[in-house]
């Protein structure tokens, strides 16, 4: 084929496009396919995502769904950011601690697929936005660890209502000034909408805490010396809130990252 007729490809896109179109940025996602139950974390990861494609396309960029087989961090280069939703809880064993009886849903597989996911995107300096199960695989990864059962430290269940139909918990946040997550949520506080029974312990080196609970169980971390690597531990994907996945977008626009 004469090599005129080439077309160009969008970036991390498999298909031809045309010269006039704009590449939008191509965002990841983790495409967790846990079993769908009544209540619990896998009915929210399930529900979660296709909330997360829908946020990312209304923020003008394209999202791929990433299976979570062994390689597929070597995809990170063909992306403009990495989105990392919520799910199961992390392996203890990853910190170095005995499973509590409360820690269920542990995948050994899909951790080490997710660690190694998070690990390209933080040194590829990828735009990365992890949400709750994500934030607490960026802190295990930077070296931290985890509350495997909240309402035992905290003494209360508001993080993780025990209901018979399933609902989300609500508390408001204090961000710190000057914070990324303070700029995007544009002001000092908020409210979020959570569900989980695990949460930051000790915070790893190389990341800072930028929003609490009134509790003082850590809602918001960044990665210190990263253009943009954010955590949180709210549902980011089941509230009509698109600041975050804006963010996240507005991010992957800009060329800081390493191809």
């Amino acid at each position: 084929m004469d090599s005129a007729l080439k077309m160009p490809k969008a970036r991390g896109v498999r298909g031809v496009v045309s010269p006039q179109a704009p590449l939008k940025p191509v965002i990841g996602i983790c495409a967790r396919t846990a079993p769908v139950t009544l209540q619990g974390v896998d009915l929210l990861a399930s529900l979660a995502l296709g909330a997360h494609v829908d946020f990312v396309v209304a923020a003008g960029c394209a999202p791929v769904l990433l299976p979570l087989r062994p390689g597929v961090e070597q995809f990170i280069g063909q992306l403009d950011g990495l989105l990392v939703p919520g799910g199961p809880d992390v392996d203890p064993a990853l910190y170095g601690a005995t499973a509590h009886p409360r820690t269920r849903g542990v995948s050994p597989v899909t951790d080490a697929v997710e660690l190694a996911l998070v690990k390209a995107a933080l040194r590829a300096r990828l735009p990365l936005l992890a949400i709750c199960r994500g934030l607490q695989l960026l802190n295990v990864l930077s070296g931290g660890t985890l509350h495997q059962h909240l309402p035992e430290v905290t003494g209360h269940d508001d993080h993780c209502p025990q209901t018979e139909a399933f609902t989300l918990g609500r508390h408001r946040l204090d961000t710190k000034p000057g914070s990324l997550i303070a700029g995007i949520l544009a002001a000092g506080t908020t409210e979020s909408s959570c569900h989980h029974h695990q949460a930051v312990d000790r915070l790893g080196p190389g990341l800072v805490a930028t929003a609490w609970a009134p509790d003082g169980v850590i809602e918001a971390v960044e990665a210190i010396d990263h253009p943009f690597a954010i955590g949180v531990q709210w549902e980011a994907g089941q509230t009509p809130d698109e600041r975050l996945h804006q963010a996240l977008a507005d991010a992957a626009r800009v060329p800081t990252h390493v191809r």
